[in-house]
């Protein structure tokens, strides 16, 4: 039996933290996508919007030329509009919404069919049930939208407390968020990633368990929880940063966690993404450095997981 990696997940990787000058939308975004397109490590990128007409157009062309899969990461946007899908104040909820519901439409022009995006700020304990509420409504409403389009819509969880402080959030609050939206739209799920998880203070085998009916997405890499550390906090350094939660050891365990959680263990034709998300943290680092590297943590990582369960990878397949 073939243990590749190749057999059961599509790698990707979100271009926009990589190539960290595409997150702006401007400049020549076509030029760096040309890079992991040409990789044939990567099946899929998840872009960013890109303001440029011409500049979409050459995306969309080497995306067409090169039969990459594309996901489109609105986070970004989510965060520099400061727009707040859970607001309690109706009129800023709604602009959120037909704010996205536009970047749905930048995605498809884009040829993406997976649409990713953040919750707003967590409210408090106060306020936390009615914000969920309206982060429900919110959704469906995207959904919808999306739905039309062809396009799954998806909702990453992001830390409470240290840097992001999104309302979803804790994994137990995103699989009743989920259950509720998913009860009517099949084409929503969740994304966990890799780097949130110490930020969350959840154990990454017990979290891809109990997420497991709705995720649909995931990302790997790294965070900082010492305040005193460079690269404090949600800023997605390498593998094996100094002070850093995750390297070699800790991607070996959640890969573990994703075979036990169901996420990976099946060839299939549609197979489930991961993708890095790591960024240069300094002009010392290069993109093309940070992407080589992980993709040699990656395969490592790979090994060891598959050395220490080959049993129960051998039983599940």
């Amino acid at each position: 039996m073939d243990k590749d990696w190749s057999n059961y997940c599509t790698m990707s990787i979100v271009h926009f933290m990589a190539y960290p000058s595409a997150m702006s939308g401007t400049g020549l975004i076509a030029e760096s996508i040309s890079k992991i397109a040409e990789d044939p490590f990567f099946g899929a990128i998840e872009i960013t919007s890109i303001e440029d007409s011409e500049e979409r157009e050459a995306v969309r062309n080497v995306i067409d030329a090169s039969s990459i899969k594309v996901g489109f990461g609105s986070q970004p946007l989510v965060l520099r509009g400061g727009l707040n899908l859970n607001s309690l104040d109706e009129r800023e909820r709604e602009a959120a919404v037909e704010a996205l519901k536009a970047h749905i439409d930048e995605a498809a022009e884009l040829g993406a069919k997976r649409f990713a995006f953040l919750s707003g700020k967590d409210p408090g304990d106060s306020d936390r049930s009615a914000a969920l509420e309206a982060l429900i409504h919110s959704t469906k409403e995207l959904c919808a939208y999306g739905m039309a389009k062809g396009m799954a819509i998806t909702c990453e969880t992001f830390d409470r407390l240290i840097d992001k402080k999104a309302l979803i959030g804790p994994s137990e609050l995103a699989c009743e968020y989920a259950a509720a939206v998913r009860s009517e739209y099949p084409n929503f799920g969740l994304m966990y990633d890799l780097s949130h998880q110490p930020l969350l203070f959840e154990d990454s085998r017990k979290a891809l368990r109990l997420l497991a009916p709705y995720l649909v997405h995931i990302h790997v890499g790294n965070c900082v929880l010492d305040q005193n550390t460079a690269g404090y906090g949600d800023s997605h350094p390498r593998f094996g940063w100094p002070g850093g939660c995750n390297g070699v050891d800790e991607l070996a365990q959640f890969i573990t966690g994703l075979f036990d959680s169901g996420y990976l263990g099946h060839q299939r034709d549609d197979q489930p993404w991961v993708a890095f998300e790591v960024k240069p943290q300094s002009e010392k680092e290069s993109s093309a450095q940070i992407v080589a590297g992980s993709k040699r943590i990656w395969q490592e990582a790979w090994r060891r997981a598959m050395r220490e369960q080959s049993t129960a990878f051998g039983a599940q397949v």
